[in-house]
């Protein structure tokens, strides 16, 4: 790996930390970035969740204090995270290349839809407050859709932060920043699980995923500036757009 696709992966990271910082679907930049500098997909897809994971660990010292404050969601929906994280991580590797291959335009569309329509979700989360009692209550129906989400986070990962925060607004009554520092938390978890799984039976690529690192370090705790001030309409337009051109690109490399 030379110095000007170090670069590109640096900014890829750095940019994929923020944006999962601020509105969640950083994979849609960072894991095709890796992909165009020549991995294949599901190399690729491994290496990109170990790069990540920084990102998430700087996106909740950023939200420490929001952290702390809710102890007793976050002890309850550790264990089902990584539960659901080891799993994903098992299915990912026992899916053929090829397979993956063509699973991934999809996924990565179906990433883009559900940043599309966060809006109307945040809208019905507003409206619908369904699932905790109070601010201590942790309801099953959250446990079981974490433990979902973490199995779907550790085997793909692209808008596990939208669909998260989708869920934590409709199902616990809280503000937004305390909910996307919990959504930052859990996505700590899912990928640290996935990532000492990948770490021991993955085709991980240590080179470009140290230098990918540093940059989501760095974009995931400078996110939480962003996120507090910045509105996210245009962020999310933006990656949408990018998203859907790079799934039909890789759809046509795989059907051609």
């Amino acid at each position: 790996m030379g110095i000007p696709p170090g670069a590109a992966l640096f900014g890829a990271a750095l940019a994929a930390g923020d944006i999962n910082a601020v509105a969640g679907g950083g994979s849609l930049v960072s894991f095709p970035a890796l992909v165009a500098a020549g991995y294949p997909s599901k190399v690729a897809n491994v290496t990109n969740s170990v790069a990540l994971w920084p990102g998430y660990l700087g996106g909740t010292f950023g939200y420490r204090a929001e952290v702390v404050d809710q102890r007793t969601r976050v002890l309850a929906l550790t264990l089902p995270s990584i539960a659901g994280a080891v799993l994903g991580a098992i299915i990912l590797l026992k899916t053929p290349q090829s397979a993956f291959d063509l699973i991934v335009p999809f996924l990565i569309l179906f990433a883009c839809g559900l940043m599309a329509v966060q809006d109307r979700l945040s809208r019905f989360a507003a409206t619908h407050r369904l699932g905790a009692l109070h601010a201590d209550h942790v309801p099953f129906t959250l446990v079981a859709s974490v433990f979902l989400l973490s199995i779907y986070g550790s085997y793909f990962g692209a808008g596990l932060g939208i669909l998260t925060l989708a869920v934590l607004g409709i199902l616990l009554p809280d503000d937004i920043q305390r909910s996307n520092a919990l959504k930052g938390f859990l996505s700590l978890v899912i990928n640290g699980a996935g990532v000492l799984y990948f770490a021991v039976f993955g085709p991980v690529r240590w080179a470009p995923a140290a230098v990918m690192a540093v940059g989501a370090l760095a974009g995931g705790y400078l996110g939480v500036g962003l996120a507090r001030r910045l509105g996210k309409r245009w962020l999310r337009l933006a990656v949408i757009s990018y998203g859907v051109i790079v799934a039909l690109v890789l759809l046509w490399r795989v059907l051609a």
